[in-house]
């Protein structure tokens, strides 16, 4: 790749697709690119072909464990792969009588695992309300994401690690690696420095210390155009490297792999890398990795309230293939009877040991 073009991805880091009126701001031009020549001509096959050959075509839900909520795009960083284009740019925003819907299906379905996602979720400003009031519906394991420099980005922020330890919460931690290059590559001049402080803020009240119950679990996901190695191995590295330098403790390691939509494919393409990146995960295709891909136990809630199969398929915005669209008008029965949407980006979740937002899932 040439410096000439590592400056431009590095300059065009700097805001969202979305406001750069970047043509992949359009979910649509993704999806075409994602099912273009390579697929079309042959060359690769098509991900409901692929799982097909093994009788696993059309994917379906199992019972739902997770809601996974996204209550905004807004955030303090602007990271090189963000799948979800997110920024302090984007003021997409979940609103409280939406949160209320969301609620209400807490209460009302087997889901036993809520994830509160975003952006950075503690950035909006009914998330305290939010996380309080799921507190009491029962939920036995309640996740929040932060990417832990909002905790140190203003001083309203500073006591997240003592809101998170009375409630309970399970944080699970946005951390590409344990060298500062490597992290601040791919979020930034000096995020790495900055998520040391706030991961020492969490172990000072508890979290991911030995035998404790307060969970603090990090997430790797590659700086570059390559699958993520073996987790255990990586999660050794981590806690080895983070231990001895930082005196920093945590849980588990969660390896998950970049899927070639919104800014990671804007990277995969910007740097020439595109198709031989997708062959990469079409030849670590694992069908093992099917039976247990997110998006069969998960449902996932956007910003307003429509409903999505995953994460990334909210990101596409591909909605539920249901009559059933938005929380308001949640039915357990009727989802359960859908046929999970897929498309090649699904190539991303069963490449190797498989990815989820859980971590390798085979």
């Amino acid at each position: 790749m040439t410096q000439s073009i590592l400056t431009d991805i590095k300059k065009a880091a700097k805001k969202s697709l979305k406001a750069r009126e970047d043509e992949l701001a359009n979910t649509q031009k993704q999806l075409e690119i994602l099912s273009g020549d390579l697929f079309v001509g042959g060359e690769l096959p098509f991900f409901k072909d692929k799982i097909a050959e093994t009788g696993q075509f059309p994917l379906k839900p199992k019972k739902l464990e997770v809601l996974q909520i996204n209550v905004g795009y807004m955030c303090n960083q602007v990271c090189a792969h963000c799948h979800v284009d997110a920024g302090p740019d984007r003021q997409e925003i979940m609103t409280r009588e939406t949160m209320e819907q969301c609620l209400e299906v807490i209460r009302n379905t087997g889901a036993h695992t809520l994830d509160l996602t975003g952006g950075a979720p503690e950035m909006n400003p009914d998330f305290r309300w939010f996380v309080e009031e799921a507190s009491k519906a029962g939920i036995q394991d309640f996740i929040v994401r932060s990417n832990l420099t909002i905790i140190l980005a203003n001083k309203k922020y500073h006591d997240l690690p003592e809101f998170f330890k009375k409630h309970n919460v399970h944080v699970v931690s946005s951390m590409p690696h344990y060298t500062r290059g490597k992290t601040d590559k791919q979020r930034g001049e000096g995020v790495f420095d900055k998520s040391i402080k706030a991961l020492q803020m969490l172990n000072k009240v508890g979290y991911g210390m030995p035998n404790s119950d307060l969970r603090l679990d990090l997430v790797y996901n590659p700086s570059g155009a390559f699958l993520p190695a073996n987790q255990a191995a990586m999660e050794h590295d981590f806690k080895k490297a983070l231990k001895e330098d930082f005196d920093i403790d945590f849980h588990n390691l969660f390896a998950i792999t970049n899927l070639p939509i919104s800014r990671f494919l804007d990277y995969l393409i910007a740097s020439d890398n595109y198709e031989d990146y997708m062959y990469s995960l079409v030849e670590a295709y694992n069908p093992a990795a099917v039976e247990n891909v997110m998006c069969t136990n998960t449902i996932s809630v956007s910003w307003d309230g429509w409903l999505y199969d995953c994460d990334f398929n909210q990101m596409l915005d591909l909605k539920v293939a249901s009559k059933v669209k938005h929380i308001k008008d949640y039915n357990d029965d009727v989802l359960s009877n859908r046929d999970i949407i897929i498309s090649q980006h699904c190539y991303g979740c069963t490449a190797g040991a498989g990815s989820s937002c859980q971590g390798t899932v085979a």
